[in-house]
């Protein structure tokens, strides 16, 4: 069988016509997955098109031919995937050794995958945990969505490791902290709504963004921007600005989660009075409020429910992430006045 311009073909199919290994015969089944997926040149081109459309938001990292090392010395903190390293996992990672070789050799991939790129693979892979989280993602799954092999993937990325560097390095661009505009309570603001759409977006992403020292171009850049927000209050206290930068962030992530978990109730509530009428769920919520108003024990909770506020509404829920946005910026307000800094009332 000709192998033409797939060397690592050669070298997975072992010895001289002996009976191949097991892993062997799955690279084999590897190779004609990538023939069969490139004729479905359709499903290839709708991802080739939003892979350019979003190679600024993926932080346009270098392709094959590039070393991501000589150009963003930063080291990369292991970032591994939820769960155990299963069999197919352990295969996957001995073809990114046999790719690693070739690469090191300075070859280059295989003719018919040179059109692929990692933006193409980062948008996949993102969407891959945006629909079934992080534990899902895997380079076989990924292959097939950009019409691929999975030797092919490892021309581009080395590792899963690597690949969720480079997932949230594409949500960091996502949230692209705003250049300092002078007004440190706009901008700040602008930083918290454009990070809670991004992580309200991609939820999986709560788990690491923002939990390692910056590692990545995107990562990097948003952090000197935030950095850059308070110039000319003449706030010269690292801990204090950088407080800031956290309480806010903090704040974001944890109204995120406050947010997913109202989402799962009321699917949850939805779920379980769907087989009630109307009327038979009005009766379950009166005896609700009826029993607290009876007991005399819970004043403060009998006068909310009397009010009709409902603190889960879902209408009212960018309102609520704006009012506690608001307290935050007012506390912040409140203690830079306190460090002698320059004018910071709200107007």
């Amino acid at each position: 069988m000709k192998t033409e311009g797939v060397p690592e073909a050669r070298e997975a199919t072992g010895a001289r016509g002996s009976r191949a290994p097991r892993e062997a015969l799955e690279a084999k089944g590897e190779a004609s997955e990538a023939k069969a997926a490139e004729a479905t040149e359709v499903k290839v081109a709708e991802v080739k098109a939003a892979g350019t459309a979003g190679a600024r938001e993926a932080g346009q990292a270098p392709g094959p031919g590039e070393r991501d090392e000589d150009q963003w010395p930063f080291y990369r903190y292991p970032r591994p995937l939820p769960g155990q390293v299963s069999r197919e996992e352990a295969h996957e990672r001995r073809i990114a050794g046999h790719v690693q070789k070739h690469r090191d050799r300075g070859a280059q991939p295989p003719r018919r995958d040179r059109g692929l790129s990692r933006t193409e693979i980062v948008r996949a892979a993102i969407a891959m945990a945006d629909a079934e989280g992080p534990e899902a993602i895997s380079m076989r799954r990924i292959a097939r969505e950009v019409g691929a092999g999975v030797m092919s993937l490892y021309w581009y990325v080395s590792s899963k490791e690597e690949l969720l560097d480079l997932m949230l390095d594409a949500i960091e661009a996502e949230i692209e902290v705003p250049e300092p505009t002078g007004d440190w309570r706009a901008d700040l603001g602008a930083f918290a709504h454009r990070t809670r759409a991004a992580l309200r977006q991609h939820q999986w992403a709560v788990d690491f963004i923002g939990s390692r020292p910056p590692s990545s171009p995107n990562d990097v850049r948003n952090l000197e921007r935030l950095l850059s927000l308070l110039d000319g209050l003449g706030v010269e206290d690292v801990r204090l600005i950088f407080g800031i930068f956290m309480t806010v962030a903090t704040f974001v992530i944890g109204a995120v989660i406050r947010e997913a978990q109202e989402v799962h109730f009321q699917r949850e509530q939805e779920l379980a009075e769907a087989s009630l009428t109307p009327e038979e769920v009005q009766a379950e919520h009166e005896r609700y409020r009826a029993w607290f108003a009876a007991s005399g024990d819970f004043p403060h909770i009998a006068k909310l429910m009397e009010s009709g506020v409902d603190p889960d509404d879902p209408d009212t829920r960018e309102e609520r992430f704006q009012f506690s946005l608001d307290c935050v910026l007012d506390g912040i307000a409140a203690r830079l006045a306190a460090s002698g800094a320059g004018p910071v009332a709200r107007d």
